[in-house]
């Protein structure tokens, strides 16, 4: 397994939000995070990132406990994040950016290049010279996808891939993650739009209240109405 998480559990002081939580990501793997907001999903993956430091459970990553490790050393491992927000330098050019998190520490045998992250969006091309607070929230969200694959990750985390997006921006970013799940990259998403994560994805993990309450794939996903009326809908 890629990643293997068992009784997560995380607070803010006294406030817990995750309650035990426990799911798996295989090598290849497209898994979700589903639930209303506020239900832990954000939390979950600053747990596994190392920037939410209250928390317990056991976190093995590649064959190796990050339970205890810093944000930094988890990224060498080999865990690229795609914010909310997206959090891009808006003072650096798109260049600069994707150059400022280029990395192979786990020696990649065909790492993720300028040329390469272009080829997936080619909007960024045109854009190269252009800074951070020039593009629109789209290219800004294509530029934080391109940020996080510079690192050579094995596991991409999106954390609300698509939210905000324009239609056919939203569109495009969903043909981004068929193509990277087609090149065998294991990815965690967050995102709302049932119907397109179904497609994509191996696997579902339902959370309520900082639980899993549901896990399944996308045909059982679907077939089960119940499941978005429950814990999906507004």
């Amino acid at each position: 397994m890629t990643l293997t998480v068992n009784g997560l559990t995380a607070r803010y002081g006294s406030s817990q939000v995750l309650f035990g939580i426990d799911f798996s990501i295989g090598e290849g793997q497209v898994v979700t995070l589903l639930g209303r907001n506020g239900m832990g999903k954000t939390t979950t993956v600053k747990a596994l990132t190392g920037m939410l430091r209250q928390r317990e459970g056991k976190l093995s990553f590649d064959g190796r406990n990050i339970g205890a490790m810093e944000s930094h050393a988890i990224a060498r491992l080999g865990i690229g994040l795609v914010p909310e927000g997206r959090r891009i330098f808006t003072n650096l050019s798109v260049k600069e950016n994707l150059i400022a998190t280029a990395g192979n520490p786990r020696r990649a045998r065909d790492p993720w290049t300028i040329d390469k992250i272009v080829a997936l969006f080619p909007n960024l091309g045109r854009r190269l010279k252009n800074q951070g607070w020039q593009l629109s929230g789209g290219e800004q969200q294509m530029l934080a996808i391109g940020r996080a694959l510079m690192t050579n990750p094995k596991l991409l985390i999106l954390d609300e891939a698509t939210e905000g997006l324009a239609p056919l921006v939203r569109e495009e970013i969903w043909q981004c993650l068929s193509t990277l799940k087609g090149m065998g990259q294991s990815i965690l998403l967050i995102d709302k739009n049932m119907d397109k994560v179904a497609q994509i994805a191996d696997r579902h993990i339902v959370l309520e209240k900082g639980r899993v309450v549901w896990e399944g794939d996308s045909a059982s996903l679907l077939a089960d109405k119940s499941i978005a009326a429950a814990y999906l809908g507004v």
